[in-house]
C-alpha cells in the first residue's frame, strides 16, 4: 500500500487549544504525524509519496469561496490587526443572528466560519490543510489508477469541516474533497465510512441530500460526546439523499464487541449501496488510551480492523483524521493498514 504523505503539516503547530472552556497544551500537534510516518516506514508499508498539486478548484466544488478566502489569510490578518500566536473564535451567529452577511470585523468572521473555540488558527493552518487536500486527491489518483488501496497521511484533519466553517480541528474536508472529486472523474457511487471517535459532522452535512455519496459513521453518541449537535441516529438523509446517511453512536465506555457489531451495521448499509470506491475516515482516538476519546478498543482490534475493511472487497482510500494518544498512534494506524494488507 502506498502512502501520500503531506509533509507540510508541520507548519501548522498550534501550542494551546481550548478544550471544555479550559485553555490546555493542544493535543492535535505535529507529533502525531511524525510517530505515524515511523511506525509505516518501519514496516515497509510501501513507497511514501509527496503529494501532486491539483489547484484549488476540487476544494471549491466542496467548500464556499469566501470561506476558502477568509482561512487563506486569516492568520495574516490577525497578526495585522496586533494579535499575537494563535487566533481563537470568540463569538459566533447562533439562532435568530444572521450568518449570509460577511461582516467586516475580523472577530466577528471568525465566529461566522468557525463551529468552536478549541481549533487555533495558526500561522501555518492555511497552508497545512491545502495540502492535505492535494494529498487526498494523490491518494485518489492512486485508485482512478487501479490499485486497490491507498492511504493518506495528513493532518491537521478534516471531517469536521463543513463547507463554510472549521472546528474540531479541521479546516479542509479531505475526505469530501476526495469523494467529489471521485464523483467528477466518473464514479457514480462512492461511500464514506467514518470510524473516528469523533461524529464527522462536516462530512455528513457536505453530502446529507445526496444519494451518490453515502456517508456512514460509528462514533460516540452526541448526547454526550462532541460535536454533540450532529450524528444521532435518525439523521438519515434529506430530499435525494433520505436513506443515504447512516449513524451508529454508542455510548462512551463502548468496548470491541459493541464498536465492531456496530461496524457491521454500518457494513451492512454499505453492501446494499454497492460502491464503487469506500472512503475511510481514519480516525484512531477509538483507542482505549485515548486522552480526549472514551471508547475502549484495545490494539490488537485495530488489525481486526483492517482485515474486516478489506473483507468488504472494494477498493479502500484511507485518510487520516483522530487519535490523540499520540505514542500509540502509529502502531494503531499501521494495524489497520497491515490488517488490511494481508488481508
Amino acid at each position: 500500500m502506498q502512502t501520500v504523505y503531506n509533509a507540510e503539516h508541520a507548519v501548522h503547530a498550534a501550542t494551546h487549544e481550548f478544550f471544555r472552556g479550559r485553555l490546555v497544551p493542544a493535543f492535535e500537534t505535529p507529533a502525531r504525524a511524525d510517530y505515524i510516518l515511523g511506525a509505516v516506514q518501519k514496516v515497509g508499508l510501501g513507497d511514501v509519496l509527496a503529494p501532486v498539486d491539483h489547484g484549488r478548484a476540487p476544494l471549491e466544488r466542496v467548500h464556499s469561496a469566501r470561506y476558502l478566502r477568509f482561512i487563506e489569510g486569516a492568520h495574516a490578518e490577525w497578526l495585522a490587526l496586533g494579535g499575537e500566536g494563535e487566533a481563537f473564535p470568540a463569538v459566533w451567529p447562533v439562532r435568530s443572528l444572521r450568518s449570509d452577511v460577511e461582516p467586516l470585523s475580523f472577530a466577528a468572521r471568525m465566529g461566522l466560519y468557525s463551529m468552536d473555540s478549541g481549533t487555533p488558527l495558526t500561522a501555518g493552518s492555511w497552508a497545512a490543510a491545502y495540502a492535505g487536500a492535494q494529498a487526498s486527491l494523490t491518494g485518489l489518483d492512486l485508485m482512478l489508477a487501479g490499485q486497490g488501496s491507498a492511504y493518506v497521511l495528513t493532518r491537521p484533519p478534516g471531517h469536521h469541516a463543513g463547507a463554510d466553517f472549521f472546528g474540531g480541528y479541521c479546516f479542509v474536508n479531505n475526505a469530501s474533497v476526495a469523494a467529489q472529486a471521485a464523483r467528477d472523474a466518473g464514479l457514480a457511487r462512492v461511500a464514506i465510512l467514518d470510524v473516528d471517535y469523533h461524529h464527522g459532522n462536516g462530512t455528513q452535512a457536505i453530502f446529507y441530500d445526496r444519494a451518490d455519496v453515502f456517508f456512514a459513521s460509528v462514533h460516540g453518541d452526541p448526547q454526550t460526546e462532541y460535536p454533540f449537535f450532529l450524528g444521532h441516529a435518525d439523521e438519515t438523509g434529506a430530499g435525494k439523499g433520505v436513506g443515504f446517511n447512516a449513524n451508529f453512536p454508542l455510548p462512551a465506555g463502548s468496548a470491541n464487541d459493541d464498536w465492531f457489531a456496530a461496524l457491521e451495521q454500518a457494513l451492512a448499509k454499505l453492501t446494499a449501496y454497492r460502491p464503487e470506491l469506500l472512503i475511510v475516515s481514519l480516525g484512531v482516538d477509538t483507542y482505549g488510551g485515548d486522552p480526549i476519546s472514551h471508547f475502549k478498543l484495545d490494539e490488537p482490534e485495530f488489525r481486526r480492523m483492517g482485515r474486516r475493511l478489506a473483507a468488504f472487497g472494494v477498493p479502500t482510500l484511507f485518510i487520516q483524521e483522530g487519535g490523540y494518544a499520540t505514542e500509540a498512534i502509529g502502531r494503531n494506524v499501521v494495524a489497520v493498514l497491515t490488517g488490511f494488507e494481508g488481508a
